[in-house]
């Protein structure tokens, strides 16, 4: 045997270029096969053909539904007097601002008192000399003005019976028919048994999980606008005893120039003919803030 039959003969370029090709497609549809096999393996749970889905809906409708009547919240109950003085009244009342008659103040109270409560009640709803009409409070019902009055005339020395409270009349048998009831269902079949627990298991590998949070704790205390509306819009709607105008920017500048804090702090201890808090001690600082923030940012500012 000759040396040039034990010599490698090496690959021709024709060859590599057939080789190389193939190798890179082989492998390539190896990868694709294990892919689609890994899918096939790891497909979830919860993929079920919509038929499948629609038929134990089927199977397991309840024969019974349940209808929840709508909670009727019942009509408007007034405000006691004591409620409506610390509300709105106290603002000027308390300080006997304006010339109203100071709360608790016989002497005061005395002259009024011998007009009558129903005279005393009119003076409230439609105003009076610098007393504005329900007391800078549209949204207070007669029957809240009358409570008011008869409060502070009784702590005056008066002996006024309020009127009765509006309160929502008894639920007759046709309410307490409307009330929530729920509808029982009659027991399901054993096929219906079996087909609702494998949906259950169908929603259980679906649903995502879910991580309880708490609920956001909710606001306390009254908006702005509200202690504006209750309490503030006695002189500033107005603008009685020197007290900005609402809305009115020309009179506000000067105050909002001096800044949110100083605004905010004349507010909680009073100012001038501006009592503490406005007259009414049961309002907390933030409460007080808010108003504050509220009445400045309508007349311009940015608080």
């Amino acid at each position: 045997m000759s040396n040039n039959d034990n010599e490698y003969k090496g690959s021709t370029i024709k060859q590599l270029i057939l080789v190389i090709p193939g190798a890179i497609l082989a492998f390539t549809l190896l990868i694709s096969l294990i892919a689609k096999t890994s899918s096939v393996v790891g497909t979830p749970a919860a993929e079920v053909p919509q038929a499948v889905v629609a038929q134990v809906d089927e199977n397991i409708k309840p024969v019974a539904s349940v209808e929840v009547a709508a909670a009727d919240a019942g009509p408007h109950v007034d405000k006691s007097g004591e409620e409506v003085v610390k509300g709105v009244c106290s603002a000027c009342h308390t300080a006997g601002l304006m010339g109203s008659p100071k709360i608790g103040d016989k002497g005061q109270w005395g002259p009024r008192i011998a007009q009558g409560y129903d005279t005393l009640i009119s003076h409230a709803i439609n105003g009076i000399r610098s007393m504005p009409a329900r007391g800078g409070n549209a949204a207070l019902t007669d029957g809240e003005i009358a409570n008011a009055v008869a409060y502070m005339a009784n702590q005056g020395g008066a002996n006024f019976t309020p009127p009765a409270s509006k309160a929502a009349a008894p639920a007759d048998a046709k309410t307490a028919e409307a009330a929530p009831v729920a509808a029982v269902a009659a027991p399901a079949t054993k096929a219906a048994e079996k087909k609702a627990e494998a949906v259950a298991v169908v929603e259980k590998a679906a649903a995502p999980a879910v991580v309880a949070t708490a609920a956001p704790a909710a606001s306390k205390g009254k908006s702005g606008q509200e202690v504006y509306k209750a309490v503030c819009s006695m002189c500033h709607g107005g603008g009685l005893m020197g007290a900005p105008k609402f809305g009115d920017k020309d009179q506000w500048g000067p105050r909002i120039a001096q800044g949110h804090d100083t605004l905010v702090t004349h507010a909680l201890k009073g100012i001038r003919m501006m009592p503490a808090k406005g007259g009414n001690a049961d309002l907390s600082d933030d409460e007080v803030a808010g108003a504050v923030k509220y009445m400045a940012n309508e007349a311009g500012a940015g608080f």
